[in-house]
């Protein structure tokens, strides 16, 4: 089952108003923590490190309701933590879902099965499963063997019973392109709806900051990584952001896009990087000085940064922004992603990852 055409309708028809306001930062999709607490310990998860008092914490669902309310945005992703651990979780979706929201519940499926029942099948809610790989490299990045073929059986348990399931996959410098190219095989094999693909980004306090990708790898890894683009696999994400990725197509950092709410406030200056908190939307927009910020401003946070929280509000807006932009947007969806040379691959050699094993905090985007 592909993206619903009405989920297509309302995000397009949202974007056209907000330019034809004349607003040049506006929200698309709002990124809602929950909780902080996870079931799992990701080497690479930059929000492990909260106090037990914060982990232990949650938003209630009014807060949730309230947050999604005052944003605007029309798509909701759940990310945390693990929200599936949130014991108001099925209030909090169908209290989403009810206002119109589009929800991208965001989870490792390790609880994924035993939670189906709080949940009803609908065109508002997908669940978007971080895989992070086949199954030794998933099982190596989240730092516990098994949970790949858990979240396996979680996406095929929950394809069953009439939901839509997405994929969400973070790369790192030791990923094998062909590797990456056959768990993309695995997953349409199975049903999901899309997958959506990534770069790391370099969070300070992870505990593995060898893998993290710089800038050139990135383009030189998803050269070779979406060189040649099956047409039967689906991906959950703009054209032009896996043209960017591919280093085909220039975009600026729209982080107002994706803006973040959590235990502590509105974030700023986005999901990725912690510089202080607001109280309301309005007043994250108008406080963040949000030249100093993305690629473009040599800001060097930003220097490496790609990731679709960043970008992919960047790619929707120049799709509508002009015409070659929805021309190439067009052809891209209509026919699939133009075959391009393949990077280094040599480059791109796994190396044994760093990562120590045990329970920490998952983060999934």
């Amino acid at each position: 089952m592909g993206v619903p055409l009405s989920q297509m309708a309302t995000v397009a028809s949202h974007v056209v108003r907000q330019k034809l306001k004349g607003n040049k930062r506006y929200p698309l999709v709002l990124m809602l923590e929950p909780l902080f607490r996870c079931n799992l310990a990701c080497a690479g998860c930059g929000k492990i490190q909260h106090p037990k008092p914060i982990l232990k914490d949650q938003l209630t669902p009014e807060q949730c309701w309230r947050a999604a309310e005052e944003c605007g945005a029309p798509m909701v992703a759940l990310p945390g933590g693990e929200p599936l651990l949130h014991p108001q979780i099925g209030e909090i979706v169908a209290g989403l879902t009810d206002r119109g929201k589009y929800v991208y519940l965001c989870t490792n499926a390790i609880l994924l099965e035993k939670k189906l029942d709080l949940f009803k099948p609908s065109k508002r809610l997908s669940f978007s499963v971080h895989i992070d790989g086949p199954r030794e490299e998933h099982d190596e990045a989240v730092c516990r063997e098994g949970v790949f073929d858990v979240a396996i059986e979680g996406i095929k348990a929950a394809i069953a019973r009439g939901f839509r399931v997405t994929t969400n996959t973070t790369v790192f410098n030791n990923a094998d392109p062909v590797r990456v190219r056959e768990m993309f095989e695995q997953l349409t094999d199975i049903g999901v709806e899309g997958m959506m693909v990534s770069p790391g980004y370099p969070y300070e306090k992870a505990p593995d900051q060898e893998h993290f990708l710089v800038a050139d790898e990135t383009v030189r890894l998803f050269k070779t990584i979406l060189a040649d683009v099956k047409k039967r696999w689906t991906f959950n994400q703009s054209p032009l952001f896996l043209e960017f990725l591919r280093g085909n197509h220039a975009l600026d950092c729209h982080a107002w896009g994706m803006p973040t709410y959590n235990l502590f406030g509105w974030q700023k200056p986005c999901y990725l990087m912690d510089e202080g908190y607001c109280d309301t939307y309005e007043e994250l927009i108008a406080s963040v000085e949000w030249a100093n910020y993305g690629r473009a401003s040599g800001n060097p946070k930003c220097t490496d940064c790609m990731v679709h929280s960043g970008y992919e509000a960047a790619a929707v807006d120049a799709t509508f922004g002009s015409v070659g932009g929805l021309l190439k947007t067009a052809r891209a969806t209509l026919f699939g992603l133009p075959a391009g040379a393949p990077g280094d691959a040599t480059a791109h050699q796994p190396k044994k990852s760093s990562a120590p094993a045990g329970d920490l905090v998952q983060l999934s985007i």
